[in-house]
């Protein structure tokens, strides 16, 4: 790496969810918050301070980001992606996984799958890695046309310093950058004010104007206050090529040792802390969204088996607006973590909602390699 370009991607927490009720219990037959709403429809009542659609494109976009960890000869190596078809290929930097001996990915909602390098152009720094277990999903969309200027609004979406889930904003501020590091020779990129930094590599450049992917955050500086992107368009045909035909004896190499990737080698009392913490955040943001779905995916298999998910998605119908506050870690082992959130909900019929606030606490545990929320309980607070 050159003295003031390191390798680099973004992306940001965000917090909320929806949330209707009293009181919570231990049996979680129920959702959970389980007493009858006073609010209209959704469909007939306008939440409070209806969010921008600035916000939901975010949401979105975050949605189809990863987190990725390489297992390398000598370390590891971390980066970001993002899925761009439904093959279950993920869009990376060749730097994050060249010469990986094992890939695992990480989504949004916390699930840890295994992947393989498929194809990679160590010049042009792109990579594609498939996880099959993504196939089906619901790719980003991404945009190989439009013509991008200087004062385009863009969003830069990965895992800076290790930070899940990240999203920080800014404009195209160049373009046609060229420059070398080490074997890369960067040509026509984009040059962005949106912050990027260790741990950004691979992941999505989204415009603004329409959400679709733009470019493939790859540089920046130290500081974090410059970095760099290569457009799209420039490998699209490459990164289709990989996923038509993909290396199938890189794809071998570069799985090699999966079942000894970091992801899969198990939590520690501070990753599964973080983690934990994030999930219900997650959860409540996927409520106050109307992504019941994804909400519901993140429950643990005894709480989705007393409660069906028409059931749960009913308990939250009438929600207008939720909001977590407060959030902390009261305990944690390598296994089990408890939540504590402090909850402000608009709730309440008519024309005059009424905001009420709620404590719950949350377990959390590993179930199947994956974190899921076990049970919860709550009062409402004064």
């Amino acid at each position: 790496m050159k003295s003031w370009i390191t390798y680099t991607l973004s992306a940001l927490i965000l917090v909320g969810g929806g949330f209707s009720a009293y009181e919570l219990n231990d049996h979680w037959s129920a959702p959970v918050v389980h007493a009858e709403s006073k609010l209209g429809s959704p469909g007939t009542t306008e939440k409070l301070d209806a969010k921008p659609d600035l916000k939901e494109m975010i949401r979105e976009s975050q949605k189809r980001v990863v987190s990725i960890e390489v297992i390398l000869p000598e370390e590891t190596s971390l980066g970001s992606g993002f899925l761009y078809n439904d093959k279950g290929d993920i869009v990376t930097n060749a730097h994050v996984v060249a010469d990986a001996l094992g890939v695992q990915v990480k989504t949004s909602d916390t699930n840890v799958y295994e992947g393989k390098v498929i194809g990679i152009s160590v010049e042009k720094d792109i990579a594609v890695v498939r996880v099959d277990a993504l196939a089906g999903k619901e790719p980003i969309a991404v945009d190989k046309e439009s013509k991008v200027e200087v004062g385009d609004e863009v969003m830069a979406f990965g895992s800076p310093l290790g930070l899940d889930n990240t999203v920080t904003t800014g404009i195209i501020s160049g373009v046609d950058r060229d420059f070398d590091i080490d074997t890369v020779k960067y040509r026509g990129l984009y040059q962005i004010s949106a912050p990027i930094t260790h741990g950004n590599s691979g992941g999505p450049l989204v415009l603004e104007s329409n959400g679709k992917v733009i470019g493939i955050n790859s540089a920046g500086n130290d500081q974090g206050s410059i970095g760099f992107s290569i457009p799209y368009r420039q490998v699209a045909s490459m990164i289709e090529e990989w996923s038509l035909h993909p290396d199938k004896k890189l794809a071998e190499e570069s799985s090699s040792m999966n079942g000894e990737a970091a992801f899969g080698a198990g939590y520690t009392k501070e990753t599964l802390s973080e983690d934990a913490q994030y999930l219900v955040n997650y959860f409540y943001e996927s409520l106050d969204s109307g992504d019941y779905v994804s909400a519901y995916s993140v429950l643990g298999s005894d709480w989705q088996t007393k409660t069906s998910y028409e059931k749960f998605r009913e308990g939250y119908l009438h929600t207008q607006s939720v909001a977590v506050t407060q959030s902390s870690i009261l305990s944690a082992t390598e296994k089990e973590a408890q939540v504590a959130v402090l909850i402000e909900a608009w709730e309440g019929g008519g024309d005059e909602p009424k905001l009420s606030k709620y404590k719950l606490t949350y377990t959390v545990r590993v179930e199947n390699g994956s974190i899921k929320i076990i049970t919860g309980k709550g009062k409402k607070a004064s």
